[in-house]
């Protein structure tokens, strides 16, 4: 029970952070895109799971709903010796993490169902260059954010341009100051195949239950019709 609470008050300030105003842009999320989701997974585990886990996914699952063999999940998705049955687990020490970034880092198996997908996009996206920061960065989503840019060699680095509105100051647009080792689509790719693999972690069985929804539905529409058409036989000689 304290490990719930523990999550629920860290989760606290992204909660609160999400009504900043900051204009959220729009992740592509298609979870029958399986090469998508597979480049999901690898993206997650090199530039994610050292320090966030996703424990409730395994590396099994993965294989059998994107219909992997078990040998490609481990060979180009699972970090070197994780077994198949494995969970996503961060090697990082939690007393470490909170040594060196203040907090723990928080499991990510049900960041997409609590933030969204267009908040991960964009907060992914949003990091700039800020002197004084203990990182070197801040966030145009999440502002003071204690996470360093893992993705700065690959998008390049950007700088905020303000605008004073109402005596406040308002980032308007991130501008690419120097280019980073992809293209900005390219970049926008990687990170869009990032999301939607959290966005399949968060429920796995998704696409299961939307299938499952329409059954249901036309079950619930042919028992009112049939109750209907009972409820006239029985009262149709009441007068």
């Amino acid at each position: 029970m304290k490990k719930v609470l523990y999550t629920l008050l860290f989760l606290l300030p992204f909660t609160v952070s999400a009504s900043s105003g900051a204009k959220l842009e729009s992740a592509d999320i298609d979870l029958t895109d399986s090469a998508s989701l597979e480049r999901g997974a690898h993206h997650y585990v090199t530039y994610c799971l050292g320090c966030h886990s996703a424990k409730h996914i395994r590396y099994k699952r993965i294989a059998l709903d994107l219909h992997l063999d078990e040998a490609e999940i481990l060979k180009n998705v699972a970090p070197l010796g994780a077994g198949i049955y494995d969970q996503m687990h961060s090697a990082m020490n939690g007393h470490d993490a909170e040594k060196w970034f203040g907090t723990t880092p928080p499991d990510l198996s049900l960041i997409a169902r609590s933030r969204g997908a267009d908040w991960l996009y964009s907060y992914l996206k949003g990091f700039y260059t800020e002197k004084g920061k203990p990182t070197g960065v801040n966030n145009a989503i999440f502002k003071d954010v204690a996470m360093p840019n893992v993705f700065w060699q690959l998008q390049g680095t950007q700088t905020a341009i303000t605008k004073t509105i109402d005596g406040q100051e308002v980032i308007t647009e991130l501008k690419l100051e120097e280019p980073g080792q992809l293209s900005p689509q390219e970049f926008d790719r990687l990170v869009n195949d990032l999301v939607n693999f959290l966005v399949y972690v968060g429920e796995p069985v998704q696409l299961e239950r939307q299938q499952m929804g329409k059954y249901v539905l036309f079950f619930i529409l042919m028992f009112i019709i049939l109750a209907y058409l009972l409820k006239k036989e029985y009262w149709k000689d009441v007068h």
